[in-house]
């Protein structure tokens, strides 16, 4: 759960960077599995070679996935499973003859990564802003953020068929047969801090897919492979996408690798028509990586880390609620499994956050490192401006102590922090 820096200093891990060390640091099986399969083969290209844990990890992953699932692509990281989806959906309308569909819908606050295609994609203003004259055109949906866009007098179901909706209208905007992909973070990550969404959400979304022809990409990238406390952390809303981005856990950090599922009909598709999905990466398949990855994975499965994921984050929002949701600076505690993040408000009454010029999220971060802690702080929660929050997304090792350690260190830098502000107003 720790790193430890040149001067010998301990830091409690408590976000895995940044969701990635699903494992922690040094598993010894991990790297056993990274060494023996450096010393039997390093690189082949895949446009010779196949290998043997690039078969096993593809078994793997397709055995977890919902039946419709057949197929898996390589890459070496979470922008490029996005970017690979983008143009596998793109390809897919091609082989079945509509060259028209050639829009993709995402959503605000959404964050795909920073290659140029899925930057366009993402909705955080903040990371898109002096990249915009090269980003491809995309259109941008509101999120599905209970805290911020839910309605006195709505429920949380209603709510989500309205922002559900916008979809809809989005593509009839656009033009019913002219959208390739509606893509989307299953709970929301980096951008807006662990916001999972509301119940029935995604099954209205689903069937708007469904009905305009527009394929469901799921950006698990973050949120995926146990982080939420199941395997892929759509399993939890009942549906199921066409297209899947998995990264970060995949490799727990001990490899860089990404991957994207494909669905059988998307894969049959081009069989039946080029017989080939024009793209490729230099790295992608790549032995060792994913000698690393079923290691990772058979780490998670063989130890039923899963149960611990789902005990350990009902335990992290026990205890967030007991020692924060009283605070009054903290306007809402939410996310998932370990996945969890917290709202930092001026006003909890108003919701008001800070002024975006005090730097709250960078100040936390900073007064957590001090206290020998790793957390993911972030600002422009709310629009890519305004707004601060916490991210927390711990190894799936933690124990009830680690727990216990974070919620502690947290909480003292949280009120650290805003002390540091209130003391020079």
């Amino acid at each position: 759960m720790y790193l430890i820096d040149a001067s010998g200093k301990e830091y409690l891990d408590a976000s895995g960077g940044a969701a990635v060390s699903c494992l922690g640091h040094g598993d010894p099986d991990v790297i056993k599995a990274i060494q023996e399969q450096a010393a039997k083969l390093a690189y082949a290209h895949t446009g010779f070679f196949s290998s043997e844990p690039a078969e096993q990890l593809a078994d793997l992953l397709v055995e977890k996935a919902p039946s419709e699932f057949g197929k898996v692509f390589y890459v070496s990281g979470g922008s490029e499973a996005v970017e690979s989806a983008l143009k596998l959906a793109r390809q897919y309308h091609l082989e079945n003859g509509e060259p028209q569909r050639r829009h993709i819908i995402a959503r605000q606050q959404s964050f795909h990564g920073n290659t140029l295609g899925v930057l366009a994609a993402g909705g955080n203003q903040w990371r898109r802003k002096q990249f915009e004259p090269w980003l491809i055109e995309v259109s941008h949906i509101s999120p599905c953020f209970a805290y911020r866009g839910q309605r006195d007098d709505e429920s949380e179901e209603e709510y989500g068929q309205r922002v559900a909706d916008e979809l809809q209208a989005e593509i009839l905007r656009l033009g019913e047969d002219s959208v390739a992909a509606f893509v989307a973070e299953t709970v929301v990550g980096a951008t807006a801090g662990g916001v999972p969404p509301v119940p029935g959400y995604f099954k209205r979304i689903r069937e708007i897919c469904d009905t305009y022809g527009v394929l469901l990409i799921l950006d698990e990238v973050m949120c995926g492979l146990g982080r939420t406390g199941t395997f892929y952390a759509f399993e939890q809303d009942g549906i199921v996408p066409d297209l899947i981005t998995i990264a970060k856990g995949l490799g727990g950090g001990y490899q860089p690798i990404g991957a994207l599922l494909c669905s059988n009909k998307i894969y049959q598709a081009i069989c039946d028509g080029s017989g080939f999905f024009q793209h490729s990466h230099t790295y992608m398949g790549h032995p060792v990586a994913c000698a690393a990855s079923l290691a990772v994975l058979k780490a998670i499965f063989d130890r039923d880390l899963l149960t611990n994921v789902g005990e350990m984050g009902a335990y992290l929002a026990a205890q967030l609620n007991e020692a924060l949701s009283q605070h009054p600076h903290v306007g809402d505690i939410r996310g998932r499994g370990l996945f969890r993040g917290i709202e930092l408000v001026q006003d909890r009454e108003t919701k008001e956050p800070f002024d975006p010029v005090l730097k709250i999220n960078a100040k936390i971060k900073k007064a957590a490192f001090e206290n020998g802690m790793i957390c993911y702080p972030m600002g422009g929660t709310i629009d890519g401006i305004k707004g601060d929050h916490v991210l927390l997304a711990p190894p799936f090792i933690a124990s009830k102590a680690d727990i216990e350690t974070i919620v502690e260190k947290l909480s003292h830098s949280i009120h650290s922090a805003i002390n540091s502000i209130n003391s020079k107003e």
